[in-house]
């Protein structure tokens, strides 16, 4: 497991703590950082899961070029208020729930020819374990072939 926040660099979490959203430029280092990490714990493990936020459509592509093999995308979609009072019960944490606007209008989410599964982020976490690993371990047929 890589939990994404890990891959930020020093000055993005300092930009983020002070209440101001990362740009593409910002992001780039990161993604690169966080798919080369998942492609390293693939050829250890054999498998990898990462939680991050791959807003857009080019941060997912990212990901997948720096990681050179499948990955599938869960977007957990949730209610604005819902996703503020979990940011807020981040105590500590870098980024600050000011910043969930800029995220919100950031997202692009992913279309049906990518590998990706919406789930609500207000489901029980049994609902959404059990929903993720039943997706995961199913076989997926080619992109270009999905009926989802």
């Amino acid at each position: 497991f890589l939990e994404g926040d890990a891959f930020h660099s020093p000055g993005a979490v300092e930009k983020m703590r002070a209440g101001h959203a990362l740009d593409d430029d910002d992001r780039w280092p990161w993604l690169d950082r966080l798919g080369e990490a998942r492609a390293a714990a693939i050829r250890r493990d054999g498998v990898a899961v990462a939680a991050c936020s791959a807003l857009r459509r080019r941060y997912r592509q990212r990901l997948v070029t720096a990681t050179d093999c499948e990955i599938r995308f869960i977007l957990l979609d949730g209610d604005p208020a819902l996703l503020a009072q979990r940011l807020r019960a981040r105590p500590g944490h870098f980024m600050p729930a000011s910043l969930l606007d800029s995220q919100i209008a950031t997202l692009e989410p992913p279309g049906p020819e990518e590998r990706a599964l919406t789930l609500s982020a207000g489901a029980p976490l049994d609902t959404l374990r059990t929903a993720a690993l039943d997706w995961l371990t199913c076989p997926l047929p080619p992109a270009a072939e999905r009926t989802e």
